[in-house]
């Protein structure tokens, strides 16, 4: 029978029919993957650039907050219209897809382009925003250069990763990043030492494997890998469906956008205690973000299952896939960060061996590994919310763990306990964000309709 189905047809299928366990499974491994090698590979940048000195490595902390900027409206934009893509094919509208798909790219390349001029413009003045100090500020500078002029390719590469990702094709979108990935872990050490670029050899070698990965992105809307098409064409014309995949995708930016805010407080609060807390808490940071991309990867692998079914009124698939992503992640986010915590010195020291730098970084690696166990409800909370529609109870819950209750802990704990208060910010913040998202799981299931074909079948009887 399978063979006289059409793609759409076969792909709906398997949306709506597949056992869910394997269906995330399916389409997580993928997404975890490309999550890691991106924070591998920016991990990589850290490793690199910390041969440089303290002061080099801390430049890496304060373009983080930069990169973080840029994801910010790229998966604003991605997951906004994504996860209506996701949701309009779950109904069979394949035209109102590739509108809002191209609409979501050119809107995601042009906020690229504009943060880019900017950013370029008023480097100075950035790069001080972000955290910089006197003697970081030469570092920041140079590597900061090549991000903002990749910065269009950036945003409008996170469009096309979450578009493949919610059409059920993470593979594709894991081709794509991977290989930019891997170019970068390449290029790094070829361009620093090899050629003599140092830390503009860091940058440039980000900036190229950035332009990779869209080019290979590109390819699979181009070839017709997909059901959305790209095409400028295609841009809407209807304001109502630009705020909506604004709104949809608020929660992406507020997150992605309090990760940015929460990365230059740090580096403001850490710079109280010179260069060396500034790289210490870096180095943790991208630790920190690698094995947090492990529980983001599972999350974004549910994603398209949530938003798929809940178009298609299969709202029970929807709850069995929340729990089973929940535990997925508790496994694989609490693994790692059982192996972390137990090599947490010797992880830092891998990246700068400088007596105080592992000093302040080993106990940071430490309380951020105890975090890891209350990110994956919290996670799972905010892509299900977001991908079936609740942007509103999305948004609150993404501006917890970064922005409501971090900012208020990191600007007051140093103040009262010192450096300590900049290593324990982020753990309990994570921890408040767990005991937070409780009701809004409750309340969400407890209003969750019947299947659509359960509802018909009651009404029939």
């Amino acid at each position: 029978m399978d063979r006289h189905m059409s793609a759409e047809d076969l792909k709906y299928k398997k949306m709506t029919e597949t056992p869910v366990p394997r269906l995330i499974v399916t389409l997580g491994v993928p997404t975890i993957v490309s999550m890691l090698i991106t924070n591998i590979y920016n991990t990589a940048d850290t490793y690199f650039v910390s041969r440089l000195g303290n002061s080099a490595s801390g430049a890496v902390g304060v373009v983080f907050g930069l990169m973080a900027i840029l994801q910010a409206f790229g998966f604003m934009f991605g997951h906004g219209a994504g996860s209506i893509i996701s949701r309009k094919l779950g109904q069979r509208d394949k035209e109102s897809a590739s509108r809002f798909a191209s609409t979501g790219f050119f809107l995601a390349a042009a906020a690229g382009l504009l943060i880019g001029v900017l950013g370029l413009l008023f480097l100075r003045q950035l790069m001080y925003l972000l955290g910089s100090t006197h003697t970081i500020y030469p570092y920041a500078r140079q590597y900061a250069v090549f991000i903002l002029l990749a910065a269009p390719f950036m945003t409008s590469s996170c469009v096309m990763n979450n578009i493949l990702r919610y059409e059920g094709m993470a593979v594709y979108a894991m081709i794509g990043l991977t290989a930019g990935g891997v170019l970068n872990i390449i290029l790094d050490p070829v361009f620093m030492f090899g050629m003599g670029l140092g830390i503009r050899g860091a940058g440039l070698a980000t900036g190229v494997s950035q332009i990779v990965s869209f080019l290979l992105l590109l390819y699979m809307f181009l070839s017709g890998k997909t059901e959305s098409r790209l095409s400028f064409g295609k841009v809407t014309r209807n304001r109502q469906e630009v705020a909506e995949i604004v709104k949809t995708g608020v929660p992406s930016l507020i997150r992605q956008g309090f990760n940015s805010m929460s990365t230059m407080l740090l580096n403001h609060q850490a710079a109280i205690y010179g260069d060396t807390a500034v790289a210490a808490m870096s180095i943790v940071n991208r630790i920190s973000s690698l094995m947090f991309s492990v529980g983001l990867g599972t999350g974004q692998g549910y994603q398209p299952v949530a938003a798929f079914n809940y178009g298609a009124g299969r709202y029970s698939r929807v709850k069995k896939g929340f729990w089973f992503t929940t535990l997925m992640g508790e496994g694989l986010l609490g693994g790692a960060a059982i192996i972390c915590l137990i090599f947490s010195g010797s992880i830092v020291a891998l990246f700068r061996n400088d007596p105080q730098v592992i000093a302040i970084g080993t106990f940071a690696l430490r309380c951020q590994c105890a975090a890891c166990f209350f990110q994956p409800f919290s996670i799972c909370n905010t892509m299900m919310l977001q991908s079936v529609g609740k942007s509103v109870q999305a948004s609150v819950i993404s501006a917890l763990r970064s922005g409501i209750y971090f900012i208020p802990l990191i600007l007051i704990l140093p103040s009262a306990i010192g450096l300590m208060g900049v290593q324990i910010s982020q753990t309990l913040a994570d921890i408040l964000t767990f005991l937070t998202c409780i009701p809004f799981t409750v309340l969400f299931f407890y209003r969750l309709p019947m299947d659509k074909e359960a509802a018909k079948e009651r009404e029939v009887t």
